[in-house]
């Protein structure tokens, strides 16, 4: 296609957005995810308990994930929001594909780091389908992700632990390039002293139950946001969605490209 100022156009916010929520053990993400709008859930975990929500069952295989990604996007249906719970536990379904695909019989038979970095072409195709739904079918997207504790080399300060998602780094970083927001949940916690005598004090840390959403970066936890939103929010979906262009905007008021895509 021949490039010229008459393929120029505006950009516009209002397109649905494309999240990465992970947080701690039984915060309530998926609880969470399933108040997003019309939600259908991909599973490679049986996590759902006792929330109804849409399902296509328990995904065993990369193949199937795939599959449920094409029958959303070529089948007609209502469905508002695709929801994947969780990255983390479909991450050995992609290694095993990927093995498959190369011929070997795990991930680690590639040799030093090259299985992971494989992989990251499965991924990529898990990523172009998630995209597809989104720009073709007015789809938003919640991509569910365990919690973990790791050390962080900073280049400006000693190294620290801090959270980030449960996956391995080289995929991390490329589901964070796709998506809109890094979004960390977890439970308000704050610390309490005890002097236990002989002049020794223990720290103890004390949830309130409070659960939180935080959307920017800090030293304890990795985060970040393209809307703008507050730095701390309530674990919330109607609270979170209050800051997202594409849902905090009348649909008489979006263009009329998106409100197309949303029908």
């Amino acid at each position: 296609m021949a490039i010229s100022l008459a393929s120029l156009r505006s950009s516009t916010s209002l397109s649905p957005p494309r999240l990465l929520l992970y947080g701690v053990a039984g915060v309530g993400k998926t609880e969470f995810a399933a108040a997003s709008p019309r939600p259908v859930i991909l599973q490679t975990e049986d996590g759902l308990g006792r929330i109804e929500a849409t399902t296509f069952g328990l995904l065993r295989s990369f193949d199937e994930i795939m599959e449920a990604l094409a029958a959303l996007y070529f089948e007609p249906h209502d469905f508002e929001t695709l929801v994947v719970d969780s990255l983390d536990w479909l991450e050995p379904l992609v290694w095993q594909h990927t093995a498959q695909t190369h011929s070997q019989p795990d991930i680690e038979s590639f040799g030093y780091g090259k299985g992971y970095l494989a992989a990251l072409d499965t991924w990529r195709g898990f990523l172009d389908g998630v995209n597809a739904l989104r720009e073709e079918r007015g789809m938003g997207v919640i991509l569910i992700a365990h919690a973990e504790i790791k050390r962080f080399d900073s280049p400006e300060t000693e190294p620290y632990d801090r959270y980030q998602p449960k996956l391995h780094r080289s995929a991390s970083a490329l589901v964070q390039e796709h998506v809109d927001a890094v979004l960390f949940a977890n439970y308000r916690v704050s610390t309490l002293k005890s002097d236990v005598g002989f002049n020794k004090k223990v720290v103890r840390g004390v949830s309130g139950g409070d659960r939180l959403l935080h959307t920017a970066e800090r030293p304890a936890f990795l985060a970040k946001n393209r809307f703008g939103l507050a730095e701390t929010l309530p674990l919330s979906w109607p609270e979170l969605a209050a800051g997202i262009p594409f849902y905090a905007t009348p649909p008489s008021a979006a263009p009329a490209s998106t409100t197309e895509a949303r029908s």
